[in-house]
């Protein structure tokens, strides 16, 4: 949801986006705002509150993943019609990874909500999506932060958000949005299902070392570990001009309740980078 916030703070000091280049959540936030549609997607995802959070988690058993990830897609698809990529204002590209060839797909052309869903299979979590007779997991999984899928690097500036940074650089929650509105607090519903999301799997994000890791949480964090390492070597080989840097330790998996709370982070981290950019050029 801090890509919600970078956005915005981008368009506010008169930026435009040229292109969109983006992996996982990276791909559904900025897919959407490809579309035009993100004031709407911000206003759905910040009130989540009011609707039966487990109805969007379509539970499975299977050893794939834990969630379908089916349900979530048609209420989005209420917000935001099915379109084609080549059709979107302006270019955009996703990436997935076929599993079992261990290719890198990237998406550039045909369904949107097929290439997004395709990006956002979080091994383990999520089920691969099934397209064109091939199965696709997370894009994170070989490259978290697609940078070298832009097809406009020479003209345009390049911006760059990794959620994948340190965790010595958490931004202390904001209290109130830009607009002076006290942000939400976790509800009672949300607590109940924290809980029950307990019995499913136990919280990755707490501190590796304060005790032995079980077999899924020791995977998030290698996965965790992977994607860090992996963005610092596309940063290294394809730098960018503006880097947005949101610790992995921000949220954990599951905090719907906080949207609104991480949309201000993304906006206080894209300020400060781009007041780094804007005055070193003084």
């Amino acid at each position: 949801m801090a890509h919600i916030g970078a956005i915005e703070v981008l368009l506010e000091r008169g930026y435009t986006i040229a292109e969109v280049s983006g992996c996982s959540v990276g791909a559904l936030v900025g897919g959407i705002y490809a579309t035009g549609k993100l004031p709407e997607f911000k206003d759905w995802i910040c009130n989540l509150g009011r609707i039966d959070v487990f109805g969007l988690m379509d539970f499975s058993f299977s050893s794939k993943g834990f969630i379908k990830g089916e349900r979530v897609f048609l209420e989005i698809k209420k917000i935001i019609q099915e379109c084609q990529i080549e059709d979107l204002n302006i270019p955009f590209s996703c990436n997935a990874v076929d599993y079992m060839s261990g290719e890198e797909r990237v998406f550039q052309t045909g369904s949107l909500f097929s290439a997004i869903r395709a990006s956002v299979s979080i091994p383990t979590m999520v089920q691969p999506s099934i397209l064109d007779g091939s199965e696709y997991i997370d894009g994170g999984v070989l490259n978290p932060l697609p940078v070298e899928h832009l097809q406009l690097v020479g003209e345009h500036l390049v911006v760059a958000v990794n959620l994948n940074a340190a965790e010595s650089i958490v931004v202390l929650p904001p209290s109130k949005d830009e607009e002076g509105r006290s942000l939400l607090k976790m509800p009672l519903w949300m607590q109940e299902y924290r809980a029950k999301m307990g019995l499913f799997f136990e919280e990755h994000h707490k501190n590796p070392k304060s005790k032995s890791l079980g077999s899924l949480d020791l995977l998030n964090r290698s996965f965790e570990l992977m994607h860090d390492k992996l963005s610092r070597m596309t940063l290294a080989m394809h730098p960018v001009d503006v880097l947005v840097e949101i610790s992995k330790r921000q949220a954990r998996s599951m905090e719907f309740y906080r949207a609104a709370e991480l949309i201000e982070i993304g906006r206080i981290k894209m300020e400060e980078a781009l007041n780094n950019f804007e005055n070193a050029d003084i």
